[in-house]
Protein backbone atom coordinates (compact mmCIF):
# COMPACT_ATOMS: atom_id res chain seq x y z
CA UNK A 1 0.00 0.00 0.00
CA UNK A 2 1.11 3.59 -0.71
CA UNK A 3 -0.19 7.20 -1.18
CA UNK A 4 0.07 11.10 -2.16
CA UNK A 5 -0.97 14.69 -0.78
CA UNK A 6 -0.46 18.42 -2.50
CA UNK A 7 -1.33 22.45 -2.65
CA UNK A 8 -1.06 26.69 -4.00
CA UNK A 9 -2.79 29.08 -5.89
CA UNK A 10 -0.27 31.01 -7.56
CA UNK A 11 2.30 29.57 -10.38
CA UNK A 12 4.80 27.37 -8.84
CA UNK A 13 7.76 27.66 -9.66
CA UNK A 14 9.09 24.09 -8.74
CA UNK A 15 10.72 22.18 -12.14
CA UNK A 16 8.28 20.51 -14.40
CA UNK A 17 10.32 17.79 -15.63
CA UNK A 18 8.62 15.87 -18.50
CA UNK A 19 7.36 12.70 -18.27
CA UNK A 20 9.28 9.97 -18.80
CA UNK A 21 8.70 8.26 -21.99
CA UNK A 22 7.18 4.95 -22.33
CA UNK A 23 10.31 3.23 -23.39
CA UNK A 24 11.06 -0.42 -24.98
CA UNK A 25 10.86 -3.37 -23.46
CA UNK A 26 14.13 -3.03 -22.17
CA UNK A 27 13.81 0.39 -19.54
CA UNK A 28 10.63 -2.08 -18.67
CA UNK A 29 12.95 -4.62 -17.57
CA UNK A 30 15.45 -2.10 -16.11
CA UNK A 31 12.45 -0.66 -14.12
CA UNK A 32 10.91 -4.14 -13.28
CA UNK A 33 14.64 -5.23 -12.03
CA UNK A 34 14.93 -2.34 -9.63
CA UNK A 35 11.78 -2.53 -8.21
CA UNK A 36 11.61 -6.39 -8.34
CA UNK A 37 15.34 -6.35 -6.37
CA UNK A 38 13.65 -3.80 -3.64
CA UNK A 39 10.50 -6.09 -3.64
CA UNK A 40 12.49 -8.74 -2.47
CA UNK A 41 14.11 -7.42 0.34
CA UNK A 42 10.82 -5.67 1.36
CA UNK A 43 9.83 -9.14 1.19
CA UNK A 44 12.71 -10.63 3.29
CA UNK A 45 11.80 -8.67 5.62
CA UNK A 46 8.20 -8.60 5.45
CA UNK A 47 9.53 -12.36 6.11
CA UNK A 48 11.59 -11.66 9.45
CA UNK A 49 9.38 -9.15 10.45
CA UNK A 50 5.91 -11.94 10.35
CA UNK A 51 7.82 -14.57 11.78
CA UNK A 52 9.03 -12.78 14.95
CA UNK A 53 5.39 -11.40 15.76
CA UNK A 54 4.78 -15.14 15.25
CA UNK A 55 7.40 -15.66 17.97
CA UNK A 56 6.18 -13.45 20.04
CA UNK A 57 2.17 -13.96 19.55
CA UNK A 58 1.74 -17.32 18.70
CA UNK A 59 -0.47 -18.15 15.67
CA UNK A 60 -2.96 -18.92 18.62
CA UNK A 61 -5.65 -16.15 20.03
CA UNK A 62 -3.55 -13.14 20.87
CA UNK A 63 -1.68 -13.72 17.46
CA UNK A 64 -5.78 -14.06 15.63
CA UNK A 65 -6.52 -10.78 17.75
CA UNK A 66 -3.65 -8.81 16.37
CA UNK A 67 -3.79 -9.78 12.72
CA UNK A 68 -8.25 -9.39 12.66
CA UNK A 69 -6.90 -5.51 14.32
CA UNK A 70 -3.93 -4.87 11.97
CA UNK A 71 -5.96 -5.48 9.24
CA UNK A 72 -8.39 -2.93 9.81
CA UNK A 73 -7.00 0.08 8.70
CA UNK A 74 -6.18 -1.82 5.86
CA UNK A 75 -9.84 -2.46 4.99
CA UNK A 76 -10.71 0.64 5.58
CA UNK A 77 -7.78 2.48 3.92
CA UNK A 78 -8.93 0.28 0.75
CA UNK A 79 -12.74 0.89 0.90
CA UNK A 80 -12.71 4.37 1.25
CA UNK A 81 -9.58 6.03 -0.87
CA UNK A 82 -6.96 2.67 -1.42
CA UNK A 83 -7.71 1.65 -4.63
CA UNK A 84 -8.78 5.34 -5.94
CA UNK A 85 -5.15 6.20 -4.75
CA UNK A 86 -3.11 3.36 -6.14
CA UNK A 87 -5.12 3.00 -9.86
CA UNK A 88 -6.99 6.47 -10.61
CA UNK A 89 -4.33 8.87 -9.48
CA UNK A 90 -1.08 7.56 -11.78
CA UNK A 91 -2.97 7.67 -15.24
CA UNK A 92 -4.95 11.73 -14.21
CA UNK A 93 -1.29 12.53 -13.23
CA UNK A 94 0.38 10.94 -16.43
CA UNK A 95 -2.67 12.87 -18.57
CA UNK A 96 -1.91 15.87 -16.68
CA UNK A 97 1.55 15.84 -17.20
CA UNK A 98 1.49 15.54 -20.98
CA UNK A 99 -1.92 17.90 -21.32
CA UNK A 100 -1.27 20.61 -18.96
CA UNK A 101 1.17 23.95 -19.96
CA UNK A 102 2.83 23.38 -16.69
CA UNK A 103 3.54 19.89 -16.58
CA UNK A 104 0.53 18.98 -14.53
CA UNK A 105 2.24 20.31 -11.22
CA UNK A 106 -0.88 22.56 -10.14
CA UNK A 107 -3.25 19.54 -10.93
CA UNK A 108 -0.90 17.52 -8.89
CA UNK A 109 -1.03 19.71 -5.62
CA UNK A 110 -4.88 20.37 -5.39
CA UNK A 111 -5.40 16.33 -5.75
CA UNK A 112 -2.67 15.72 -3.66
CA UNK A 113 -4.24 18.91 -0.97
CA UNK A 114 -7.62 17.52 -1.43
CA UNK A 115 -6.54 13.63 -0.79
CA UNK A 116 -5.02 14.60 2.60
CA UNK A 117 -7.95 16.24 3.95
CA UNK A 118 -9.95 13.07 2.52
CA UNK A 119 -7.61 10.58 4.92
CA UNK A 120 -7.47 12.68 7.69
CA UNK A 121 -11.62 12.82 7.52
CA UNK A 122 -11.68 8.81 7.06
CA UNK A 123 -9.16 8.19 9.85
CA UNK A 124 -11.21 9.82 12.40
CA UNK A 125 -14.20 8.40 11.28
CA UNK A 126 -13.23 4.54 11.52
CA UNK A 127 -11.46 5.80 14.65
CA UNK A 128 -15.00 6.61 16.42
CA UNK A 129 -16.37 3.23 14.48
CA UNK A 130 -13.82 0.80 15.66
CA UNK A 131 -15.65 -0.96 18.06
CA UNK A 132 -18.32 -1.60 15.28
CA UNK A 133 -15.95 -2.77 12.96
CA UNK A 134 -14.01 -5.43 15.01
CA UNK A 135 -17.66 -6.63 16.27
CA UNK A 136 -18.36 -7.14 12.56
CA UNK A 137 -15.69 -9.84 12.30
CA UNK A 138 -15.10 -11.12 16.02
CA UNK A 139 -18.03 -13.62 17.14
CA UNK A 140 -17.83 -13.01 20.67
CA UNK A 141 -19.63 -9.66 21.06
CA UNK A 142 -18.58 -7.98 24.24
CA UNK A 143 -15.97 -11.02 24.73
CA UNK A 144 -12.64 -10.00 26.22
CA UNK A 145 -11.56 -10.91 22.36
CA UNK A 146 -13.35 -8.10 21.40
CA UNK A 147 -12.50 -5.93 24.14
CA UNK A 148 -8.64 -6.47 22.93
CA UNK A 149 -9.14 -6.44 19.12
CA UNK A 150 -11.04 -3.04 19.89
CA UNK A 151 -8.26 -1.80 22.05
CA UNK A 152 -5.76 -2.54 19.01
CA UNK A 153 -8.05 -1.13 16.38
CA UNK A 154 -7.64 2.55 18.30
CA UNK A 155 -3.66 2.25 18.48
CA UNK A 156 -3.55 0.89 14.87
CA UNK A 157 -6.49 2.60 12.84
CA UNK A 158 -4.23 5.83 12.27
CA UNK A 159 -2.59 3.83 9.78
CA UNK A 160 -5.06 4.59 7.04
CA UNK A 161 -3.92 7.97 7.28
CA UNK A 162 0.21 7.42 6.93
CA UNK A 163 -1.20 4.32 4.17
CA UNK A 164 -2.75 7.44 2.33
CA UNK A 165 0.11 9.95 2.02
CA UNK A 166 2.60 6.88 1.81
CA UNK A 167 0.29 5.69 -1.46
CA UNK A 168 0.55 9.59 -3.17
CA UNK A 169 3.90 10.44 -2.80
CA UNK A 170 4.70 6.85 -4.04
CA UNK A 171 2.18 8.08 -7.47
CA UNK A 172 4.08 11.10 -7.59
CA UNK A 173 7.39 8.93 -7.86
CA UNK A 174 6.25 6.30 -10.57
CA UNK A 175 4.91 9.61 -12.46
CA UNK A 176 8.18 11.11 -12.85
CA UNK A 177 9.93 7.74 -13.69
CA UNK A 178 11.22 6.72 -10.35
CA UNK A 179 10.37 3.30 -8.79
CA UNK A 180 12.89 2.34 -6.28
CA UNK A 181 11.81 4.91 -3.43
CA UNK A 182 8.09 3.51 -3.72
CA UNK A 183 9.72 -0.25 -3.30
CA UNK A 184 11.81 0.07 -0.73
CA UNK A 185 10.32 2.24 2.03
CA UNK A 186 8.58 -0.51 3.35
CA UNK A 187 11.68 -2.34 4.50
CA UNK A 188 11.57 0.62 7.26
CA UNK A 189 8.11 -0.10 8.42
CA UNK A 190 9.40 -3.80 8.88
CA UNK A 191 12.19 -2.84 10.79
CA UNK A 192 10.70 -0.98 12.86
CA UNK A 193 7.80 -3.93 13.72
CA UNK A 194 10.67 -6.29 14.52
CA UNK A 195 11.98 -3.74 17.28
CA UNK A 196 8.83 -3.74 18.64
CA UNK A 197 8.21 -7.40 18.45
CA UNK A 198 11.13 -7.58 20.03
CA UNK A 199 11.13 -5.41 22.71
CA UNK A 200 7.68 -6.57 23.70
CA UNK A 201 9.27 -10.62 23.92
CA UNK A 202 11.61 -8.76 26.45
CA UNK A 203 8.99 -7.07 28.50
CA UNK A 204 7.62 -9.16 31.90
CA UNK A 205 4.54 -11.90 31.29
CA UNK A 206 4.52 -15.16 30.04
CA UNK A 207 6.35 -16.50 26.62
CA UNK A 208 3.23 -17.67 24.99
CA UNK A 209 0.53 -14.50 26.17
CA UNK A 210 -2.84 -14.82 26.79
CA UNK A 211 -6.24 -12.66 26.83
CA UNK A 212 -5.99 -13.41 30.62
CA UNK A 213 -2.03 -12.37 30.86
CA UNK A 214 -1.34 -9.85 27.97
CA UNK A 215 -1.15 -6.59 29.89
CA UNK A 216 -2.08 -2.67 29.18
CA UNK A 217 1.84 -1.77 28.15
CA UNK A 218 1.98 -4.69 26.27
CA UNK A 219 -1.00 -4.02 24.00
CA UNK A 220 0.89 -0.12 23.92
CA UNK A 221 3.53 -1.38 22.84
CA UNK A 222 2.63 -3.60 19.83
CA UNK A 223 0.26 -1.24 18.72
CA UNK A 224 2.05 2.26 18.76
CA UNK A 225 5.10 0.82 17.26
CA UNK A 226 3.00 -1.30 14.55
CA UNK A 227 1.31 2.30 13.58
CA UNK A 228 4.98 4.42 13.76
CA UNK A 229 6.42 1.65 11.28
CA UNK A 230 3.56 3.10 8.75
CA UNK A 231 4.70 6.89 9.37
CA UNK A 232 8.46 6.06 8.99
CA UNK A 233 7.75 4.26 5.86
CA UNK A 234 6.17 7.21 4.56
CA UNK A 235 8.89 9.51 5.66
CA UNK A 236 11.31 7.53 4.24
CA UNK A 237 10.22 8.69 0.89
CA UNK A 238 10.76 12.24 1.38
CA UNK A 239 14.75 12.27 0.24
CA UNK A 240 13.35 10.65 -3.24
CA UNK A 241 10.84 13.19 -3.53
CA UNK A 242 13.34 16.07 -3.17
CA UNK A 243 15.59 14.74 -5.44
CA UNK A 244 12.85 14.60 -8.19
CA UNK A 245 12.69 18.42 -7.53
CA UNK A 246 8.86 17.92 -5.98
CA UNK A 247 8.09 20.76 -2.93
CA UNK A 248 4.96 20.04 -1.39
CA UNK A 249 2.85 23.17 -1.52
CA UNK A 250 -0.94 23.36 -0.28
CA UNK A 251 -3.52 24.42 -2.89
CA UNK A 252 -7.12 24.23 -1.96
CA UNK A 253 -8.58 26.08 -4.70
CA UNK A 254 -10.47 22.82 -6.01
CA UNK A 255 -12.91 24.70 -8.13
CA UNK A 256 -9.94 24.80 -10.59
CA UNK A 257 -8.64 21.29 -9.99
CA UNK A 258 -10.57 19.54 -12.99
CA UNK A 259 -11.54 16.38 -10.70
CA UNK A 260 -14.44 16.06 -12.53
CA UNK A 261 -12.76 12.93 -13.94
CA UNK A 262 -11.36 11.93 -10.99
CA UNK A 263 -14.57 11.74 -9.02
CA UNK A 264 -16.03 9.87 -12.10
CA UNK A 265 -13.12 7.24 -11.96
CA UNK A 266 -13.46 7.25 -8.04
CA UNK A 267 -17.24 6.30 -8.14
CA UNK A 268 -17.00 3.09 -9.85
CA UNK A 269 -13.39 2.42 -7.97
CA UNK A 270 -15.20 2.47 -5.22
CA UNK A 271 -17.86 0.36 -6.15
CA UNK A 272 -15.13 -2.26 -7.29
CA UNK A 273 -13.08 -1.81 -3.83
CA UNK A 274 -15.95 -1.87 -1.76
CA UNK A 275 -17.31 -5.05 -3.54
CA UNK A 276 -13.84 -6.81 -2.97
CA UNK A 277 -13.91 -5.84 1.12
CA UNK A 278 -17.08 -7.53 1.05
CA UNK A 279 -15.23 -11.01 0.08
CA UNK A 280 -12.35 -9.84 2.23
CA UNK A 281 -14.41 -9.39 5.30
CA UNK A 282 -16.44 -12.47 4.03
CA UNK A 283 -12.80 -14.39 4.41
CA UNK A 284 -11.62 -12.79 7.89
CA UNK A 285 -14.96 -13.54 9.21
CA UNK A 286 -14.31 -17.11 8.49
CA UNK A 287 -11.13 -17.90 9.44
CA UNK A 288 -11.85 -15.99 12.56
CA UNK A 289 -14.64 -18.71 13.60
CA UNK A 290 -12.57 -21.75 12.33
CA UNK A 291 -9.77 -20.81 14.88
CA UNK A 292 -12.30 -19.79 17.78
CA UNK A 293 -13.21 -23.83 16.66
CA UNK A 294 -9.78 -24.98 17.20
CA UNK A 295 -8.13 -24.76 13.97
CA UNK A 296 -6.20 -22.31 12.08
CA UNK A 297 -7.25 -18.79 12.26
CA UNK A 298 -6.51 -14.77 10.71
CA UNK A 299 -3.12 -15.12 12.06
CA UNK A 300 -2.15 -18.44 10.06
CA UNK A 301 -4.22 -17.58 6.92
CA UNK A 302 -2.18 -14.28 6.77
CA UNK A 303 1.14 -15.92 7.03
CA UNK A 304 0.43 -17.91 4.28
CA UNK A 305 -0.96 -15.01 2.64
CA UNK A 306 2.03 -13.60 3.06
CA UNK A 307 4.44 -15.90 1.35
CA UNK A 308 1.91 -16.17 -1.18
CA UNK A 309 2.38 -12.49 -2.10
CA UNK A 310 5.73 -12.44 -1.45
CA UNK A 311 6.45 -13.94 -5.13
CA UNK A 312 3.27 -12.04 -6.39
CA UNK A 313 4.65 -8.38 -5.28
CA UNK A 314 8.31 -9.39 -6.13
CA UNK A 315 7.33 -10.14 -9.60
CA UNK A 316 4.07 -9.05 -10.96
CA UNK A 317 3.76 -5.70 -9.02
CA UNK A 318 6.61 -4.75 -9.75
CA UNK A 319 6.00 -5.19 -14.04
CA UNK A 320 2.02 -3.81 -13.15
CA UNK A 321 3.74 -0.23 -11.43
CA UNK A 322 6.37 -0.27 -14.86
CA UNK A 323 3.77 -0.56 -16.88
CA UNK A 324 0.95 1.30 -15.78
CA UNK A 325 2.68 4.33 -17.16
CA UNK A 326 3.43 3.23 -20.54
CA UNK A 327 0.03 1.71 -20.64
CA UNK A 328 -1.46 4.96 -19.74
CA UNK A 329 0.43 7.02 -22.08
CA UNK A 330 -0.68 4.69 -25.18
CA UNK A 331 -4.07 4.88 -24.29
CA UNK A 332 -4.28 8.69 -24.00
CA UNK A 333 -3.09 8.27 -27.48
CA UNK A 334 -5.69 6.03 -28.53
CA UNK A 335 -2.75 3.56 -29.39
CA UNK A 336 -4.80 0.02 -28.19
CA UNK A 337 -2.41 -2.31 -30.06
CA UNK A 338 0.34 -0.74 -27.62
CA UNK A 339 -1.88 -1.63 -25.03
CA UNK A 340 -2.36 -5.08 -26.00
CA UNK A 341 1.19 -6.03 -26.65
CA UNK A 342 2.14 -4.53 -23.32
CA UNK A 343 -0.35 -6.76 -21.44
CA UNK A 344 0.53 -9.32 -23.29
CA UNK A 345 4.48 -9.05 -22.37
CA UNK A 346 3.92 -8.50 -19.04
CA UNK A 347 1.67 -11.64 -18.78
CA UNK A 348 4.35 -13.56 -20.10
CA UNK A 349 6.91 -11.59 -17.99
CA UNK A 350 5.31 -13.08 -14.64
CA UNK A 351 4.86 -15.99 -15.74
CA UNK A 352 8.62 -16.83 -16.39
CA UNK A 353 8.50 -16.72 -12.55
CA UNK A 354 4.87 -17.17 -11.08
CA UNK A 355 4.31 -20.54 -12.76
CA UNK A 356 7.71 -22.19 -10.91
CA UNK A 357 6.83 -20.64 -8.03
CA UNK A 358 3.55 -22.33 -8.37
CA UNK A 359 5.31 -25.65 -8.55
CA UNK A 360 7.70 -24.52 -5.38
CA UNK A 361 5.26 -23.51 -3.49
CA UNK A 362 3.39 -27.09 -3.75
CA UNK A 363 6.28 -29.18 -3.43
CA UNK A 364 7.89 -27.39 -0.84
CA UNK A 365 5.11 -25.39 1.39
CA UNK A 366 5.55 -27.30 4.36
CA UNK A 367 9.06 -27.40 4.90
CA UNK A 368 9.26 -23.53 3.67
CA UNK A 369 6.58 -22.59 6.77
CA UNK A 370 7.74 -24.89 9.02
CA UNK A 371 11.44 -23.10 8.59
CA UNK A 372 10.35 -19.37 8.09
CA UNK A 373 7.74 -19.49 11.26
CA UNK A 374 8.11 -21.71 13.73
CA UNK A 375 9.81 -19.95 15.68
CA UNK A 376 9.45 -18.96 20.21
CA UNK A 377 6.05 -19.20 20.82
CA UNK A 378 4.83 -20.11 17.05
CA UNK A 379 4.22 -24.14 17.27
CA UNK A 380 5.21 -26.84 14.46
CA UNK A 381 1.56 -27.83 14.46
CA UNK A 382 1.06 -23.98 13.54
CA UNK A 383 3.58 -23.86 10.82
CA UNK A 384 2.50 -27.12 9.35
CA UNK A 385 -0.77 -25.80 9.01
CA UNK A 386 0.59 -22.80 7.53
CA UNK A 387 2.28 -24.61 5.04
CA UNK A 388 -1.10 -26.61 3.96
CA UNK A 389 -2.53 -22.97 3.80
CA UNK A 390 0.25 -21.88 1.53
CA UNK A 391 -0.11 -25.34 -1.01
CA UNK A 392 -3.77 -23.96 -1.52
CA UNK A 393 -2.78 -20.49 -1.77
CA UNK A 394 -0.32 -21.38 -4.75
CA UNK A 395 -2.48 -22.68 -7.26
CA UNK A 396 -4.02 -18.90 -7.02
CA UNK A 397 -0.61 -17.09 -8.25
CA UNK A 398 -0.72 -16.90 -12.33
CA UNK A 399 -4.08 -16.79 -12.58
CA UNK A 400 -4.37 -13.92 -9.47
CA UNK A 401 -1.49 -12.13 -11.86
CA UNK A 402 -3.10 -12.03 -14.49
CA UNK A 403 -6.37 -10.65 -13.22
CA UNK A 404 -4.48 -7.56 -11.48
CA UNK A 405 -2.72 -6.98 -14.67
CA UNK A 406 -6.41 -7.04 -17.09
CA UNK A 407 -7.21 -4.89 -14.48
CA UNK A 408 -4.83 -2.09 -14.65
CA UNK A 409 -5.00 -2.43 -18.55
CA UNK A 410 -8.45 -1.00 -17.86
CA UNK A 411 -7.06 1.57 -15.53
CA UNK A 412 -4.57 2.51 -17.91
CA UNK A 413 -7.91 3.35 -20.10
CA UNK A 414 -9.07 5.28 -17.52
CA UNK A 415 -12.02 3.00 -17.29
CA UNK A 416 -12.79 1.94 -13.67
CA UNK A 417 -16.42 0.67 -14.26
CA UNK A 418 -15.77 -2.06 -15.75
CA UNK A 419 -13.62 -3.37 -13.54
CA UNK A 420 -16.33 -2.40 -10.59
CA UNK A 421 -19.05 -4.50 -12.74
CA UNK A 422 -16.70 -7.37 -13.30
CA UNK A 423 -16.01 -7.83 -10.15
CA UNK A 424 -19.06 -8.37 -8.27
CA UNK A 425 -19.58 -11.98 -10.37
CA UNK A 426 -15.97 -12.68 -9.13
CA UNK A 427 -16.39 -11.62 -5.58
CA UNK A 428 -19.88 -13.82 -5.84
CA UNK A 429 -17.92 -16.75 -6.57
CA UNK A 430 -15.06 -15.96 -3.96
CA UNK A 431 -18.33 -15.38 -1.07
CA UNK A 432 -19.97 -18.34 -2.40
CA UNK A 433 -17.34 -21.21 -2.50
CA UNK A 434 -15.87 -19.59 1.26
CA UNK A 435 -19.05 -20.06 2.67
CA UNK A 436 -19.39 -23.86 1.21
CA UNK A 437 -16.18 -24.83 2.38
CA UNK A 438 -16.51 -23.49 5.77
CA UNK A 439 -19.76 -25.55 6.28
CA UNK A 440 -17.99 -29.08 4.88
CA UNK A 441 -14.35 -28.93 5.93
CA UNK A 442 -13.10 -29.53 9.18
CA UNK A 443 -11.76 -26.14 11.00
CA UNK A 444 -8.49 -27.45 11.00
CA UNK A 445 -9.06 -27.10 6.60
CA UNK A 446 -11.26 -23.97 6.42
CA UNK A 447 -7.86 -21.73 5.70
CA UNK A 448 -6.98 -23.67 3.11
CA UNK A 449 -10.18 -24.14 2.02
CA UNK A 450 -10.29 -20.40 1.52
CA UNK A 451 -7.47 -20.11 -0.18
CA UNK A 452 -8.62 -22.62 -2.99
CA UNK A 453 -11.99 -19.95 -3.19
CA UNK A 454 -9.59 -17.32 -3.85
CA UNK A 455 -7.85 -19.66 -6.65
CA UNK A 456 -11.58 -20.15 -8.50
CA UNK A 457 -12.60 -16.39 -8.17
CA UNK A 458 -9.61 -15.60 -9.46
CA UNK A 459 -9.83 -17.81 -12.60
CA UNK A 460 -13.18 -16.61 -13.01
CA UNK A 461 -11.89 -12.85 -13.05
CA UNK A 462 -9.23 -13.65 -16.09
CA UNK A 463 -12.10 -15.92 -18.17
CA UNK A 464 -13.93 -12.64 -18.14
CA UNK A 465 -11.58 -10.06 -17.92
CA UNK A 466 -9.77 -11.32 -21.51
CA UNK A 467 -13.98 -11.32 -22.73
CA UNK A 468 -13.91 -7.86 -21.89
CA UNK A 469 -10.77 -6.62 -23.27
CA UNK A 470 -10.85 -8.46 -26.27
CA UNK A 471 -14.39 -6.50 -27.02
CA UNK A 472 -12.59 -3.02 -26.04
CA UNK A 473 -8.98 -3.34 -27.67
CA UNK A 474 -9.28 -6.06 -30.07
CA UNK A 475 -6.73 -9.20 -29.84
CA UNK A 476 -4.64 -9.91 -26.98
CA UNK A 477 -2.09 -12.40 -28.26
CA UNK A 478 -3.53 -15.05 -26.16
CA UNK A 479 -2.03 -17.72 -28.52
CA UNK A 480 1.69 -16.63 -28.05
CA UNK A 481 0.89 -16.64 -24.28
CA UNK A 482 -0.76 -19.76 -23.89
CA UNK A 483 2.18 -21.39 -25.80
CA UNK A 484 3.95 -19.56 -23.27
CA UNK A 485 2.07 -20.61 -19.92
CA UNK A 486 2.26 -24.23 -21.58
CA UNK A 487 6.03 -25.09 -21.76
CA UNK A 488 6.47 -23.06 -18.27
CA UNK A 489 3.63 -25.03 -17.06
CA UNK A 490 5.19 -28.73 -18.33
CA UNK A 491 8.86 -27.71 -17.10
CA UNK A 492 7.35 -26.45 -13.74
CA UNK A 493 5.99 -30.07 -12.99
CA UNK A 494 8.65 -31.69 -14.31
CA UNK A 495 10.57 -29.66 -11.80
CA UNK A 496 8.09 -29.94 -8.91
CA UNK A 497 7.93 -33.54 -8.85
CA UNK A 498 12.22 -33.87 -8.52
CA UNK A 499 11.50 -31.19 -6.23
CA UNK A 500 9.09 -32.80 -3.38
CA UNK A 501 10.85 -36.43 -4.36
CA UNK A 502 13.88 -35.11 -2.63
CA UNK A 503 12.63 -33.05 -0.59
CA UNK A 504 10.88 -36.20 0.84
CA UNK A 505 13.74 -38.17 0.95
CA UNK A 506 15.54 -35.71 3.11
CA UNK A 507 13.08 -35.44 5.84
CA UNK A 508 12.25 -39.27 6.39
CA UNK A 509 15.67 -39.57 6.94
CA UNK A 510 16.52 -35.98 9.36
CA UNK A 511 12.71 -35.67 10.59
CA UNK A 512 9.76 -32.69 9.50
CA UNK A 513 11.25 -30.70 12.17
CA UNK A 514 13.42 -27.51 12.22
CA UNK A 515 16.59 -28.73 10.36
CA UNK A 516 15.01 -31.31 8.67
CA UNK A 517 12.82 -28.65 6.62
CA UNK A 518 15.50 -26.64 6.27
CA UNK A 519 18.00 -29.04 4.54
CA UNK A 520 14.46 -30.19 2.80
CA UNK A 521 14.19 -26.78 1.51
CA UNK A 522 17.99 -25.55 0.01
CA UNK A 523 18.00 -29.20 -1.61
CA UNK A 524 15.06 -29.69 -2.82
CA UNK A 525 14.60 -25.97 -3.77
CA UNK A 526 17.66 -25.97 -5.28
CA UNK A 527 17.21 -29.39 -7.33
CA UNK A 528 13.48 -27.77 -8.49
CA UNK A 529 15.52 -24.49 -9.40
CA UNK A 530 17.73 -26.57 -12.13
CA UNK A 531 15.45 -28.63 -13.14
CA UNK A 532 13.06 -25.95 -14.01
CA UNK A 533 15.63 -24.39 -15.94
CA UNK A 534 16.78 -27.21 -17.54
CA UNK A 535 13.60 -28.04 -18.77
CA UNK A 536 12.54 -24.82 -20.17
CA UNK A 537 15.85 -24.74 -21.99
CA UNK A 538 14.86 -27.90 -23.34
CA UNK A 539 11.21 -26.37 -24.28
CA UNK A 540 12.51 -23.48 -25.63
CA UNK A 541 10.99 -20.96 -23.61
CA UNK A 542 12.45 -17.62 -25.43
CA UNK A 543 11.45 -15.40 -22.27
CA UNK A 544 13.64 -17.24 -19.80
CA UNK A 545 16.51 -16.36 -22.88
CA UNK A 546 15.68 -13.35 -22.24
CA UNK A 547 15.09 -12.67 -18.53
CA UNK A 548 18.45 -13.86 -18.61
CA UNK A 549 19.42 -11.67 -21.59
CA UNK A 550 18.46 -8.46 -19.26
CA UNK A 551 20.26 -9.82 -15.58
CA UNK A 552 23.90 -10.05 -17.98
CA UNK A 553 22.66 -6.88 -19.34
CA UNK A 554 22.91 -5.27 -15.83
CA UNK A 555 26.19 -6.92 -14.74
CA UNK A 556 29.86 -4.48 -15.19
CA UNK A 557 31.53 -5.40 -18.50
CA UNK A 558 33.61 -7.78 -16.82
CA UNK A 559 30.88 -10.21 -15.29
CA UNK A 560 29.05 -10.80 -18.20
Amino acid sequence: MTADTMTADSPVSEPTPTPPPPGKDGSLARNSAVMAIGSLVSRASGFIRTAVIGAALSGAIIGDSYQVANTLPNMVYELLLGGVLASVVVPLIVKARKTDEDGGVAFVHRLLTLATVLLAAATMVALLAAPLLTQLIISDAGGEQQRLVTWMAYLLLPEIFFYGIAAMLGAVLNTRGHFAAPMWSPIVNNIVVIGTAIVFMLMPGPAIPTLESITAAQVMVLGVGTTLGVVAQTLALWPALRRVGFRWRWRFDFANARLGEASRLAGWMLCYVAVSQVGLFVVMALASRAGERGGPGPFIHNNAFLLFMMVHGIVAVSIITALLPRMSASAVEGKYDEVSEQLSLGTRLSAVVLVPATAAYIALGVPLAVTAFQWGGFTQEQAGETGLATVAAATGLVPFAISQLQIFAFYAMRDTRTPALANIPVIAVKVVVSIGLYMILPPKYVVAGLMIANTLSAVAAVLLGAWLLRKRIGRLGLNLILQTLTRLSMAAVFAGIIGWGIAYGVMTVLGDEKLGSFVALVVGGGALIGAFLAGAVFLRVKEISEVGATLRAKLPARFR
